[in-house]
Protein backbone atom coordinates (compact mmCIF):
# COMPACT_ATOMS: atom_id res chain seq x y z
CA UNK A 1 0.00 0.00 0.00
CA UNK A 2 1.10 3.56 -0.73
CA UNK A 3 2.56 5.68 2.46
CA UNK A 4 0.06 8.62 1.22
CA UNK A 5 -3.48 6.41 1.04
CA UNK A 6 -2.22 4.19 4.32
CA UNK A 7 -2.22 7.31 6.03
CA UNK A 8 -5.49 8.40 4.40
CA UNK A 9 -6.72 5.63 5.67
CA UNK A 10 -5.65 5.99 9.22
CA UNK A 11 -6.91 9.61 9.52
CA UNK A 12 -10.23 8.53 8.21
CA UNK A 13 -10.40 5.46 11.31
CA UNK A 14 -9.00 8.05 13.27
CA UNK A 15 -11.70 10.24 12.75
CA UNK A 16 -13.89 7.47 13.08
CA UNK A 17 -13.21 6.30 16.87
CA UNK A 18 -15.45 8.66 18.67
CA UNK A 19 -19.10 9.27 16.66
CA UNK A 20 -21.36 11.52 18.72
CA UNK A 21 -25.03 10.74 18.19
CA UNK A 22 -27.90 12.90 18.36
CA UNK A 23 -28.74 12.46 22.20
CA UNK A 24 -27.08 9.95 22.89
CA UNK A 25 -23.81 8.29 23.82
CA UNK A 26 -20.89 8.45 21.66
CA UNK A 27 -21.03 5.33 19.31
CA UNK A 28 -18.44 2.73 20.64
CA UNK A 29 -16.51 1.77 17.24
CA UNK A 30 -13.93 -0.77 17.44
CA UNK A 31 -10.53 -0.51 15.17
CA UNK A 32 -8.68 -3.30 14.51
CA UNK A 33 -5.46 -3.38 12.78
CA UNK A 34 -4.68 -7.01 11.18
CA UNK A 35 -1.38 -8.16 9.42
CA UNK A 36 -2.78 -8.95 6.04
CA UNK A 37 -1.47 -6.18 3.19
CA UNK A 38 -5.34 -6.44 1.48
CA UNK A 39 -8.67 -6.77 3.27
CA UNK A 40 -10.24 -10.12 3.10
CA UNK A 41 -12.72 -11.08 0.39
CA UNK A 42 -16.31 -9.78 1.71
CA UNK A 43 -18.80 -12.68 -0.34
CA UNK A 44 -19.08 -15.50 2.17
CA UNK A 45 -15.86 -17.31 1.60
CA UNK A 46 -13.11 -15.24 2.85
CA UNK A 47 -9.23 -15.37 1.79
CA UNK A 48 -6.16 -14.53 3.16
CA UNK A 49 -6.41 -17.31 5.64
CA UNK A 50 -7.47 -18.18 9.01
CA UNK A 51 -7.56 -13.93 9.70
CA UNK A 52 -9.71 -13.79 7.19
CA UNK A 53 -12.27 -15.59 8.32
CA UNK A 54 -11.79 -14.52 11.85
CA UNK A 55 -12.35 -11.07 10.67
CA UNK A 56 -15.10 -11.33 7.41
CA UNK A 57 -15.71 -14.59 8.29
CA UNK A 58 -17.47 -15.43 11.09
CA UNK A 59 -17.99 -11.67 11.74
CA UNK A 60 -20.60 -11.59 8.63
CA UNK A 61 -21.55 -14.78 8.22
CA UNK A 62 -21.99 -17.98 10.03
CA UNK A 63 -22.31 -22.30 8.95
CA UNK A 64 -23.84 -25.03 9.78
CA UNK A 65 -21.60 -25.15 12.55
CA UNK A 66 -19.39 -22.95 15.00
CA UNK A 67 -16.44 -22.57 16.96
CA UNK A 68 -17.53 -22.18 21.11
CA UNK A 69 -14.88 -19.29 21.60
CA UNK A 70 -16.13 -18.35 24.75
CA UNK A 71 -13.44 -19.95 26.70
CA UNK A 72 -9.99 -19.72 27.31
CA UNK A 73 -8.96 -22.51 29.43
CA UNK A 74 -9.15 -25.64 26.84
CA UNK A 75 -9.23 -25.95 22.92
CA UNK A 76 -11.91 -24.83 21.31
CA UNK A 77 -14.69 -27.32 20.23
CA UNK A 78 -17.24 -27.50 17.82
CA UNK A 79 -21.17 -25.91 18.73
CA UNK A 80 -24.34 -26.12 17.11
CA UNK A 81 -24.47 -22.58 14.44
CA UNK A 82 -27.08 -22.47 11.55
CA UNK A 83 -27.80 -26.00 12.48
CA UNK A 84 -29.15 -26.64 15.63
CA UNK A 85 -28.30 -30.57 15.98
CA UNK A 86 -27.07 -33.05 13.19
CA UNK A 87 -26.88 -36.53 13.31
CA UNK A 88 -25.38 -39.57 10.96
CA UNK A 89 -27.20 -42.82 9.76
CA UNK A 90 -25.43 -45.41 11.47
CA UNK A 91 -25.65 -47.88 9.40
CA UNK A 92 -23.85 -46.42 6.05
CA UNK A 93 -22.31 -43.68 8.23
CA UNK A 94 -22.24 -41.41 5.44
CA UNK A 95 -25.43 -39.57 4.97
CA UNK A 96 -25.99 -36.96 7.59
CA UNK A 97 -28.68 -34.64 8.50
CA UNK A 98 -28.37 -31.44 9.57
CA UNK A 99 -31.27 -29.64 11.58
CA UNK A 100 -31.58 -26.04 10.81
CA UNK A 101 -32.12 -23.19 13.21
CA UNK A 102 -35.32 -21.37 12.32
CA UNK A 103 -36.08 -17.74 12.73
CA UNK A 104 -32.45 -16.97 11.44
CA UNK A 105 -32.80 -13.87 9.03
CA UNK A 106 -29.80 -12.40 6.51
CA UNK A 107 -28.72 -9.11 7.00
CA UNK A 108 -31.22 -8.30 4.30
CA UNK A 109 -34.53 -9.55 5.87
CA UNK A 110 -34.71 -12.83 4.08
CA UNK A 111 -34.87 -16.06 5.69
CA UNK A 112 -32.15 -18.87 6.02
CA UNK A 113 -33.51 -22.14 5.29
CA UNK A 114 -32.63 -25.72 4.01
CA UNK A 115 -32.67 -24.03 -0.12
CA UNK A 116 -30.48 -20.81 1.59
CA UNK A 117 -28.34 -23.92 2.22
CA UNK A 118 -28.17 -25.95 -0.95
CA UNK A 119 -27.61 -22.92 -2.82
CA UNK A 120 -24.49 -21.98 -0.74
CA UNK A 121 -23.24 -25.52 -1.46
CA UNK A 122 -24.26 -25.19 -4.94
CA UNK A 123 -22.03 -21.59 -4.88
CA UNK A 124 -18.59 -23.17 -3.92
CA UNK A 125 -19.34 -27.00 -5.45
CA UNK A 126 -21.48 -26.75 -9.22
CA UNK A 127 -19.79 -25.10 -11.35
CA UNK A 128 -23.31 -25.35 -13.54
CA UNK A 129 -24.85 -23.44 -11.04
CA UNK A 130 -25.22 -19.67 -11.88
CA UNK A 131 -24.38 -18.77 -8.56
CA UNK A 132 -21.28 -21.17 -8.64
CA UNK A 133 -18.19 -18.57 -7.54
CA UNK A 134 -14.60 -20.31 -8.71
CA UNK A 135 -12.67 -17.28 -5.80
CA UNK A 136 -15.03 -18.83 -3.30
CA UNK A 137 -14.78 -22.56 -4.65
CA UNK A 138 -10.83 -21.98 -4.34
CA UNK A 139 -11.33 -21.15 -0.34
CA UNK A 140 -13.69 -23.78 0.74
CA UNK A 141 -12.01 -26.73 -1.53
CA UNK A 142 -10.40 -28.65 1.32
CA UNK A 143 -13.56 -27.88 3.53
CA UNK A 144 -16.23 -29.59 1.06
CA UNK A 145 -13.78 -31.87 -0.64
CA UNK A 146 -15.29 -35.29 1.38
CA UNK A 147 -19.32 -34.01 0.11
CA UNK A 148 -20.72 -36.39 -2.44
CA UNK A 149 -24.78 -35.00 -2.92
CA UNK A 150 -26.96 -32.52 -0.86
CA UNK A 151 -30.40 -31.85 -0.85
CA UNK A 152 -33.38 -29.99 0.79
CA UNK A 153 -35.37 -32.86 2.86
CA UNK A 154 -37.92 -29.91 4.02
CA UNK A 155 -37.81 -26.36 5.07
CA UNK A 156 -35.63 -26.83 8.04
CA UNK A 157 -34.03 -30.16 7.06
CA UNK A 158 -30.59 -30.77 4.83
CA UNK A 159 -28.83 -34.06 3.67
CA UNK A 160 -25.20 -33.81 3.30
CA UNK A 161 -23.84 -37.42 1.88
CA UNK A 162 -20.41 -37.97 1.78
CA UNK A 163 -18.55 -40.11 -0.65
CA UNK A 164 -17.20 -42.27 1.99
CA UNK A 165 -17.39 -42.27 6.52
CA UNK A 166 -15.80 -38.90 7.49
CA UNK A 167 -16.64 -38.90 11.10
CA UNK A 168 -15.13 -35.24 10.71
CA UNK A 169 -17.53 -33.88 8.63
CA UNK A 170 -18.56 -31.34 11.24
CA UNK A 171 -15.78 -29.76 12.02
CA UNK A 172 -14.97 -28.84 8.15
CA UNK A 173 -18.35 -27.08 7.96
CA UNK A 174 -17.64 -25.10 10.48
CA UNK A 175 -15.59 -22.37 7.60
CA UNK A 176 -18.40 -23.08 5.02
CA UNK A 177 -20.30 -19.94 5.41
CA UNK A 178 -23.68 -19.16 4.10
CA UNK A 179 -24.51 -15.82 1.89
CA UNK A 180 -27.52 -14.87 1.31
CA UNK A 181 -29.21 -15.57 -2.22
CA UNK A 182 -31.61 -13.10 -1.75
CA UNK A 183 -28.97 -10.25 -1.86
CA UNK A 184 -27.27 -12.01 -4.80
CA UNK A 185 -30.13 -12.20 -6.86
CA UNK A 186 -30.90 -8.56 -6.14
CA UNK A 187 -27.63 -7.26 -7.65
CA UNK A 188 -27.96 -9.14 -10.67
CA UNK A 189 -26.31 -12.43 -9.83
CA UNK A 190 -22.82 -10.87 -9.81
CA UNK A 191 -20.16 -11.13 -6.82
CA UNK A 192 -18.50 -8.50 -7.68
CA UNK A 193 -21.35 -6.32 -6.49
CA UNK A 194 -22.06 -8.14 -3.87
CA UNK A 195 -18.41 -8.09 -2.46
CA UNK A 196 -19.64 -4.28 -2.15
CA UNK A 197 -23.28 -5.15 -0.10
CA UNK A 198 -22.69 -8.44 1.63
CA UNK A 199 -25.03 -10.13 3.36
CA UNK A 200 -24.77 -13.38 5.96
CA UNK A 201 -26.36 -13.97 9.15
CA UNK A 202 -23.57 -13.47 11.45
CA UNK A 203 -23.41 -11.23 14.13
CA UNK A 204 -21.81 -8.07 12.31
CA UNK A 205 -23.45 -6.49 9.29
CA UNK A 206 -20.83 -4.74 6.83
CA UNK A 207 -21.35 -1.38 5.74
CA UNK A 208 -18.90 -0.25 3.63
CA UNK A 209 -16.37 -1.98 1.57
CA UNK A 210 -13.11 0.13 1.26
CA UNK A 211 -10.14 -2.64 -0.85
CA UNK A 212 -6.49 -2.03 0.22
CA UNK A 213 -8.00 -0.02 3.60
CA UNK A 214 -10.99 -1.13 5.31
CA UNK A 215 -14.03 -3.01 5.99
CA UNK A 216 -16.54 -1.38 8.75
CA UNK A 217 -18.76 -3.17 10.39
CA UNK A 218 -21.86 -2.62 12.16
CA UNK A 219 -24.12 -4.41 15.23
CA UNK A 220 -26.38 -6.73 14.27
CA UNK A 221 -28.98 -6.21 16.93
CA UNK A 222 -31.25 -9.16 15.56
CA UNK A 223 -28.66 -11.58 15.68
CA UNK A 224 -30.42 -15.15 16.45
CA UNK A 225 -27.63 -16.04 19.48
CA UNK A 226 -28.67 -12.78 22.07
CA UNK A 227 -26.02 -13.74 24.37
CA UNK A 228 -23.49 -12.80 20.71
CA UNK A 229 -24.93 -9.56 19.94
CA UNK A 230 -22.13 -7.47 19.80
CA UNK A 231 -21.28 -4.85 22.61
CA UNK A 232 -19.35 -2.35 20.47
CA UNK A 233 -21.54 -0.28 17.89
CA UNK A 234 -19.07 -0.63 14.93
CA UNK A 235 -16.24 -2.59 14.00
CA UNK A 236 -13.94 -1.03 11.91
CA UNK A 237 -10.63 -3.22 10.46
CA UNK A 238 -7.93 -2.30 8.95
CA UNK A 239 -4.93 -4.75 7.15
CA UNK A 240 -1.75 -3.45 8.17
CA UNK A 241 0.99 -5.71 7.03
CA UNK A 242 4.34 -4.11 8.83
CA UNK A 243 4.36 -4.88 12.46
CA UNK A 244 5.63 -1.39 13.09
CA UNK A 245 3.16 0.36 11.61
CA UNK A 246 0.57 -1.78 13.93
CA UNK A 247 2.40 -0.92 17.11
CA UNK A 248 3.08 2.85 15.80
CA UNK A 249 -1.09 2.60 15.14
CA UNK A 250 -1.95 1.36 18.64
CA UNK A 251 0.40 4.23 20.61
CA UNK A 252 -1.03 6.87 18.59
CA UNK A 253 -4.75 6.20 19.51
CA UNK A 254 -5.50 5.10 15.57
CA UNK A 255 -6.54 1.67 16.20
CA UNK A 256 -7.59 -0.23 19.70
CA UNK A 257 -6.32 -3.43 18.79
CA UNK A 258 -3.66 -5.07 16.82
CA UNK A 259 -2.88 -8.57 15.59
CA UNK A 260 1.04 -10.38 16.24
CA UNK A 261 2.53 -6.90 17.91
CA UNK A 262 6.23 -6.66 17.06
CA UNK A 263 8.34 -8.65 19.85
CA UNK A 264 10.66 -5.64 19.80
CA UNK A 265 8.20 -3.22 20.63
CA UNK A 266 6.39 -5.16 23.07
CA UNK A 267 7.62 -3.72 26.31
CA UNK A 268 7.10 -0.38 24.75
CA UNK A 269 3.22 -1.10 24.38
CA UNK A 270 3.62 -2.50 27.43
CA UNK A 271 4.89 0.81 28.80
CA UNK A 272 2.27 2.40 27.80
CA UNK A 273 -0.32 -0.02 29.70
CA UNK A 274 -1.54 -1.75 26.51
CA UNK A 275 -2.54 -5.20 27.27
CA UNK A 276 -0.59 -8.00 25.75
CA UNK A 277 -2.61 -11.15 25.64
CA UNK A 278 -1.41 -14.56 25.02
CA UNK A 279 -2.56 -18.18 25.21
CA UNK A 280 -1.38 -21.68 23.81
CA UNK A 281 -3.62 -22.93 21.14
CA UNK A 282 -3.34 -25.42 18.04
CA UNK A 283 -1.42 -23.86 15.49
CA UNK A 284 2.00 -24.09 14.17
CA UNK A 285 4.82 -22.42 12.17
CA UNK A 286 6.48 -25.00 10.33
CA UNK A 287 7.92 -26.00 6.20
CA UNK A 288 6.21 -28.48 4.62
CA UNK A 289 8.49 -30.34 2.90
CA UNK A 290 8.16 -32.19 -0.39
CA UNK A 291 9.01 -35.42 -1.17
CA UNK A 292 8.96 -35.46 -5.08
CA UNK A 293 11.90 -36.89 -7.35
CA UNK A 294 13.26 -33.32 -7.40
CA UNK A 295 13.56 -32.60 -3.41
CA UNK A 296 16.44 -33.21 -1.40
CA UNK A 297 13.82 -34.03 0.97
CA UNK A 298 12.65 -37.33 -0.53
CA UNK A 299 15.53 -38.52 1.91
CA UNK A 300 14.51 -39.39 5.31
CA UNK A 301 17.71 -38.31 6.42
CA UNK A 302 17.80 -34.82 5.28
CA UNK A 303 14.25 -34.18 7.03
CA UNK A 304 15.25 -34.87 10.04
CA UNK A 305 18.61 -33.31 9.16
CA UNK A 306 16.36 -30.04 8.81
CA UNK A 307 14.62 -30.50 12.08
CA UNK A 308 17.82 -30.94 13.68
CA UNK A 309 19.64 -28.01 12.72
CA UNK A 310 16.84 -25.20 13.51
CA UNK A 311 17.55 -23.11 16.60
CA UNK A 312 13.96 -23.38 18.29
CA UNK A 313 14.83 -21.75 21.54
CA UNK A 314 16.75 -18.61 19.07
CA UNK A 315 13.71 -17.90 17.76
CA UNK A 316 11.66 -17.90 20.81
CA UNK A 317 13.88 -15.62 22.39
CA UNK A 318 13.51 -13.35 18.87
CA UNK A 319 9.82 -13.58 19.24
CA UNK A 320 10.05 -11.75 22.70
CA UNK A 321 8.76 -15.34 24.53
CA UNK A 322 5.47 -15.27 22.49
CA UNK A 323 6.01 -18.41 20.65
CA UNK A 324 7.27 -21.87 21.91
CA UNK A 325 9.35 -24.38 20.58
CA UNK A 326 7.77 -26.83 17.97
CA UNK A 327 8.57 -31.10 19.01
CA UNK A 328 5.81 -31.87 16.01
CA UNK A 329 2.79 -30.50 14.63
CA UNK A 330 0.88 -30.52 17.94
CA UNK A 331 2.68 -29.58 21.29
CA UNK A 332 3.98 -32.47 23.43
CA UNK A 333 1.11 -32.27 26.34
CA UNK A 334 -1.68 -32.28 23.28
CA UNK A 335 -3.99 -35.67 23.68
CA UNK A 336 -2.71 -36.43 20.19
CA UNK A 337 1.34 -35.71 20.97
CA UNK A 338 1.80 -39.89 21.24
CA UNK A 339 5.56 -40.99 21.24
CA UNK A 340 7.18 -40.57 18.69
CA UNK A 341 10.25 -42.17 18.41
CA UNK A 342 12.76 -39.34 16.61
CA UNK A 343 13.28 -36.46 18.84
CA UNK A 344 12.63 -32.93 17.40
CA UNK A 345 15.65 -30.44 18.56
CA UNK A 346 18.64 -28.69 17.83
CA UNK A 347 21.21 -31.04 17.33
CA UNK A 348 23.67 -29.37 14.86
CA UNK A 349 26.02 -32.37 15.10
CA UNK A 350 23.82 -34.71 14.16
CA UNK A 351 22.42 -32.69 11.74
CA UNK A 352 25.94 -32.70 10.39
CA UNK A 353 26.27 -36.53 10.37
CA UNK A 354 22.89 -37.17 8.21
CA UNK A 355 23.78 -34.61 5.87
CA UNK A 356 26.90 -36.53 5.27
CA UNK A 357 25.39 -40.49 5.15
CA UNK A 358 23.20 -38.84 2.34
CA UNK A 359 26.44 -37.28 0.73
CA UNK A 360 26.37 -33.75 1.35
CA UNK A 361 28.81 -31.83 3.45
CA UNK A 362 30.55 -28.40 3.91
CA UNK A 363 31.93 -28.52 0.23
CA UNK A 364 28.75 -29.93 -1.01
CA UNK A 365 25.91 -27.86 0.41
CA UNK A 366 22.46 -29.18 -0.02
CA UNK A 367 20.42 -27.28 -1.86
CA UNK A 368 16.85 -26.23 -1.01
CA UNK A 369 14.47 -23.83 -2.12
CA UNK A 370 12.12 -22.50 0.40
CA UNK A 371 8.76 -20.35 -0.40
CA UNK A 372 7.91 -18.26 2.04
CA UNK A 373 6.05 -14.58 2.71
CA UNK A 374 6.00 -10.85 3.52
CA UNK A 375 3.45 -10.97 6.49
CA UNK A 376 0.26 -12.95 6.47
CA UNK A 377 -2.04 -14.59 8.66
CA UNK A 378 -0.10 -16.20 11.53
CA UNK A 379 3.29 -15.87 9.46
CA UNK A 380 4.51 -13.76 13.07
CA UNK A 381 8.10 -12.54 11.85
CA UNK A 382 8.74 -13.91 8.67
CA UNK A 383 11.68 -12.42 7.16
CA UNK A 384 13.73 -12.33 9.93
CA UNK A 385 12.72 -15.74 11.34
CA UNK A 386 13.91 -17.25 8.07
CA UNK A 387 17.12 -15.48 7.71
CA UNK A 388 17.42 -16.73 11.32
CA UNK A 389 17.30 -19.73 10.10
CA UNK A 390 18.69 -19.75 7.00
CA UNK A 391 21.64 -18.97 8.81
CA UNK A 392 21.87 -22.10 10.81
CA UNK A 393 21.31 -23.97 8.79
CA UNK A 394 23.82 -22.91 6.48
CA UNK A 395 26.13 -24.32 9.81
CA UNK A 396 25.24 -27.79 9.36
CA UNK A 397 25.35 -27.98 5.32
CA UNK A 398 22.78 -26.55 3.56
CA UNK A 399 21.98 -24.06 0.81
CA UNK A 400 18.73 -22.36 1.76
CA UNK A 401 17.52 -19.95 -1.39
CA UNK A 402 14.06 -18.62 -0.69
CA UNK A 403 11.63 -17.01 -2.68
CA UNK A 404 9.63 -14.43 -0.87
CA UNK A 405 6.07 -13.58 -2.27
CA UNK A 406 2.35 -12.02 -0.90
CA UNK A 407 0.71 -14.10 1.65
CA UNK A 408 -2.20 -14.57 -0.65
CA UNK A 409 -0.03 -15.99 -3.55
CA UNK A 410 1.65 -18.24 -1.03
CA UNK A 411 -1.06 -19.80 0.31
CA UNK A 412 -2.25 -20.60 -3.56
CA UNK A 413 1.15 -21.85 -4.15
CA UNK A 414 0.28 -24.07 -0.97
CA UNK A 415 -3.29 -25.04 -2.45
CA UNK A 416 -1.54 -26.12 -5.36
CA UNK A 417 0.78 -28.60 -3.91
CA UNK A 418 4.55 -29.53 -4.33
CA UNK A 419 3.58 -31.12 -7.92
CA UNK A 420 2.01 -28.07 -9.43
CA UNK A 421 4.06 -26.21 -12.46
CA UNK A 422 3.91 -22.98 -10.92
CA UNK A 423 6.14 -24.89 -7.83
CA UNK A 424 8.42 -26.36 -10.03
CA UNK A 425 11.65 -25.76 -8.19
CA UNK A 426 10.02 -25.35 -4.66
CA UNK A 427 11.52 -28.00 -1.98
CA UNK A 428 9.72 -26.73 1.06
CA UNK A 429 6.47 -23.95 1.90
CA UNK A 430 6.43 -22.22 5.24
CA UNK A 431 2.72 -21.62 5.88
CA UNK A 432 0.97 -20.84 9.38
CA UNK A 433 -1.71 -23.99 9.94
CA UNK A 434 -3.91 -24.97 12.72
CA UNK A 435 -4.37 -28.10 14.42
CA UNK A 436 -7.33 -28.00 16.28
CA UNK A 437 -9.33 -30.79 14.65
CA UNK A 438 -8.53 -34.44 14.03
CA UNK A 439 -8.89 -33.35 9.91
CA UNK A 440 -5.62 -30.97 10.30
CA UNK A 441 -3.46 -34.14 11.52
CA UNK A 442 -5.33 -36.59 8.69
CA UNK A 443 -5.14 -34.31 5.37
CA UNK A 444 -1.04 -33.17 6.27
CA UNK A 445 -0.09 -36.94 5.44
CA UNK A 446 -2.63 -39.34 3.60
CA UNK A 447 -1.54 -39.69 0.36
CA UNK A 448 -5.49 -39.43 -1.17
CA UNK A 449 -5.13 -35.39 0.50
CA UNK A 450 -3.15 -34.06 -1.88
CA UNK A 451 -3.65 -30.45 -2.71
CA UNK A 452 -6.53 -29.35 -3.70
CA UNK A 453 -8.40 -31.42 -1.19
CA UNK A 454 -5.91 -31.86 1.48
CA UNK A 455 -2.61 -30.63 3.53
CA UNK A 456 -0.32 -32.91 1.69
CA UNK A 457 1.50 -30.63 0.15
CA UNK A 458 4.85 -32.34 -0.25
CA UNK A 459 2.82 -35.69 -2.12
CA UNK A 460 4.36 -38.29 0.81
CA UNK A 461 3.00 -41.78 0.44
CA UNK A 462 3.57 -44.39 2.77
CA UNK A 463 0.71 -47.17 3.14
CA UNK A 464 1.35 -47.61 6.58
CA UNK A 465 -0.03 -44.28 7.26
CA UNK A 466 -2.48 -44.30 4.89
CA UNK A 467 -3.94 -47.23 6.21
CA UNK A 468 -3.94 -45.31 9.88
CA UNK A 469 -4.92 -42.30 8.63
CA UNK A 470 -8.29 -43.67 7.00
CA UNK A 471 -9.07 -45.77 10.21
CA UNK A 472 -8.98 -42.31 11.61
CA UNK A 473 -11.01 -40.88 9.25
CA UNK A 474 -13.98 -43.14 9.96
CA UNK A 475 -13.83 -43.93 13.65
CA UNK A 476 -16.86 -42.22 15.27
CA UNK A 477 -16.25 -43.05 18.73
CA UNK A 478 -14.15 -39.70 20.12
CA UNK A 479 -11.94 -42.35 22.21
CA UNK A 480 -10.82 -44.65 19.43
CA UNK A 481 -10.34 -41.78 17.46
CA UNK A 482 -7.55 -39.77 19.61
CA UNK A 483 -5.91 -43.23 20.05
CA UNK A 484 -5.49 -43.60 15.91
CA UNK A 485 -4.59 -40.09 15.98
CA UNK A 486 -1.61 -40.09 18.72
CA UNK A 487 -0.22 -43.02 16.49
CA UNK A 488 -0.37 -41.33 13.30
CA UNK A 489 0.78 -37.84 14.78
CA UNK A 490 3.70 -39.96 15.98
CA UNK A 491 4.43 -41.54 12.82
CA UNK A 492 3.97 -37.90 11.10
CA UNK A 493 7.25 -36.86 13.22
CA UNK A 494 9.01 -39.99 12.98
CA UNK A 495 8.79 -39.60 9.49
CA UNK A 496 10.10 -35.79 9.91
CA UNK A 497 7.13 -34.37 7.06
CA UNK A 498 7.60 -30.72 8.17
CA UNK A 499 10.30 -29.25 10.10
CA UNK A 500 8.43 -28.43 12.31
CA UNK A 501 9.46 -24.94 14.13
CA UNK A 502 7.40 -23.25 17.27
CA UNK A 503 3.90 -22.92 17.81
CA UNK A 504 2.86 -18.89 18.42
CA UNK A 505 1.09 -17.72 21.40
CA UNK A 506 -1.86 -16.02 19.46
CA UNK A 507 -0.29 -12.78 20.89
CA UNK A 508 -2.43 -9.30 19.97
CA UNK A 509 -2.36 -5.93 21.53
CA UNK A 510 -5.14 -3.78 23.16
CA UNK A 511 -5.68 -0.86 24.61
CA UNK A 512 -6.31 0.15 28.00
CA UNK A 513 -9.70 0.85 27.17
CA UNK A 514 -10.99 -2.53 25.91
CA UNK A 515 -12.28 -5.01 28.30
CA UNK A 516 -14.33 -8.34 28.05
CA UNK A 517 -12.38 -9.91 25.16
CA UNK A 518 -11.57 -13.83 26.14
CA UNK A 519 -8.66 -15.04 24.17
CA UNK A 520 -10.02 -18.75 22.88
CA UNK A 521 -7.85 -21.67 22.04
CA UNK A 522 -8.19 -21.32 18.57
CA UNK A 523 -7.06 -18.91 15.48
CA UNK A 524 -10.55 -18.15 15.50
CA UNK A 525 -11.65 -15.10 18.29
CA UNK A 526 -14.89 -13.54 18.79
CA UNK A 527 -15.03 -9.98 18.84
CA UNK A 528 -19.00 -9.52 20.04
CA UNK A 529 -17.67 -9.79 23.51
CA UNK A 530 -15.87 -6.67 23.33
CA UNK A 531 -16.64 -3.51 25.02
CA UNK A 532 -15.04 -0.62 26.38
CA UNK A 533 -14.47 0.92 30.04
Amino acid sequence: MHRRSFAAGLAASSALAVLPRQGHAAEKVLRVGMTAADIPSTTGQPNQGAEGIRFCGITAYDALTNWDLSRSDVKARIRPGLAESWSTDPARRTAWTFRLRQGVLFHDGSEFDAAAVVWNLDKVMNNQAPQYDSAQAAQAATFVAPIASYRVIDGSTVEIVTKQPDANLPTKLVAVFMSSPKRWRDLGGNWDRFAAQPSGTGPWCIDRVVPRERVEFSRNARYWDPARVPKCDRLIVQPMPDANTRGAALLSGQVDWIEAPSPDMIPRLRQSGMQIVTNPYPHIWPYLLSTLPDSPFRDIRIRRAINLGIDREGLVAMLGGTAIAARGMVVPNDPWFGRPEFQVRHDPAAARRLLAEAGFGPRNRCPATVLISTSGSGQMQPLPMNEAIKQGLEEVGFDIRFDVMEWETLRGRRRAGARAPENRGAHALNSSLGSADPTSIIDAVWSTRAPPVGLNWGWFNDPRIDAIAAAAEVEFEPEKQDRLLTELHAAFVDNALWAFIVHDLNPRALSPRLRGFVQAQSWQQDLTSVDFT
